[in-house]
């Protein structure tokens, strides 16, 4: 599978230091890249580690260091935002377990560094989520106006509630019950990820829970390859990539993540996760484990499909990125990804009734904005 050669941000993240070769259009590309990827301060941190600091122009260096600013400012929020969330659940149900960015920011992965995270995502026992809903609105947290189709469809179908967002700060919550929608063809026990979670103490008095490695990278590779929208999706795979890297020093990390695979039926989204972290980002996963993943994957014209879109959605979302049928790509997986999430006795309905209602637009809408 190739990979587009105009996209410099790739060529960094495998290997920050080709950028102390880079002329000013290179560093204009990567930032331009970088900041569509939302790894701008990724990339200013990946550079540092390489050594190559002095190579930054200084117009550059300014953009990176502001950049920085904004993610250390956003990782604070975000530990402030997380200790409310523990208050408004005290004794209302089990403490919540975080989910992705807030996750990785509490336990210390390098997945955080230079990350910034628009919401938190918890996971919550099913049994108690009316309870914690309750909680949240308590606390100030609302879900906005949904009409009576759209909260059925979150509270029947999906796996998480109708996102909240906190009526004076602005902030969002996702509150999961479980990862993946309870009418997807998948379906890992979310009783299983809770029991293994762990308990990180952050202070003498406050600690907050996560999943366990293994958990954290299936629940990673479940997310991208289950989407369809990949405006995110490299940033997203290079989570993965960090994941798959600090997990793996583990002993018996990759035996252990595939045994857990197979237990929680996220074989698929795992296969794809080391193919294209290894394919794409150089991921050092050992040999005998793409093997054994590529024997249990699907047939090869679908694996061919796949790496035909992938190859075109797993970059940069910069105009410099798009390549020929790209515009397919993107359809092919947004259908996919819709019919992974429900059965079509459901799914026609559901996308019959939006694409009714749906609001024509206004020939200033533009203008407007």
């Amino acid at each position: 599978m190739s990979t587009n050669a105009t996209s410099v941000l790739l060529r960094v993240l495998r290997d920050p230091a080709q950028a102390q070769a880079f002329g000013l259009k290179d560093w204009d590309l990567l930032l331009r890249q970088a900041r569509r990827a939302d790894l701008l301060a990724t990339v200013s941190g990946l550079l540092h580690d390489a050594g190559a600091d002095e190579s930054i122009p200084v117009a550059v260096r300014r953009h990176f260091t502001a950049h920085t600013m904004v993610v250390q400012a956003n990782q604070t929020a975000i530990r402030w935002e997380v200790a409310q969330i523990y208050r408004a659940l005290d004794g209302v149900s089990a403490p919540p377990i975080l989910l992705k960015g807030a996750a990785y920011v509490f336990a210390g992965l390098t997945a955080a560094q230079g990350r910034i995270f628009n919401d938190i995502d918890i996971l919550v026992p099913r049994a108690d989520i009316d309870r914690v809903e309750q909680a949240l609105f308590l606390a100030g947290w609302s879900s906005g106006h949904l009409d009576a189709y759209d909260q059925k469809y979150y509270r029947r179908w999906m796996h998480e509630l109708p996102p909240l967002q906190h009526m004076r700060r602005g902030t969002a919550v996702d509150v999961h019950h479980t990862i993946l929608p309870v009418t997807a063809h998948l379906k890992p026990d979310p009783q299983k990820l809770m029991a293994a979670a762990i308990t990180v103490a952050v202070r003498e008095d406050f600690s907050v829970r996560v999943l366990a490695p293994v958990d954290r990278v299936l629940h990673s590779a479940t997310h991208l390859f289950h989407e369809g929208e990949f405006d995110h999706g490299l940033r997203d795979l290079f989570d993965l990539h960090r994941l798959l890297i600090e997990a793996s020093s583990q002993d018996d990390f990759w035996e252990a993540l595939m045994r857990r695979a197979v237990e929680m039926d996220l074989v698929q989204p795992l296969f794809y996760a080391t193919r294209y972290t290894h394919r794409l980002l150089h991921t050092p996963i050992p040999a005998h484990v793409l093997q054994r993943l590529q024997a249990q994957s699907s047939s090869r014209w679908l694996g061919w499909l796949m790496d035909f879109c992938y190859a075109r959605m797993l970059v940069s979302d910069h105009v410099s990125c798009r390549r020929r049928f790209t515009g397919l790509a993107e359809y092919l997986l947004f259908v996919r990804s819709h019919y992974l999430r429900m059965p079509l006795r459901l799914l026609v309905p559901h996308l019959l009734r939006k694409a009714l209602r749906r609001e024509p637009e206004r020939p200033d809408d533009e203008a407007l904005n």
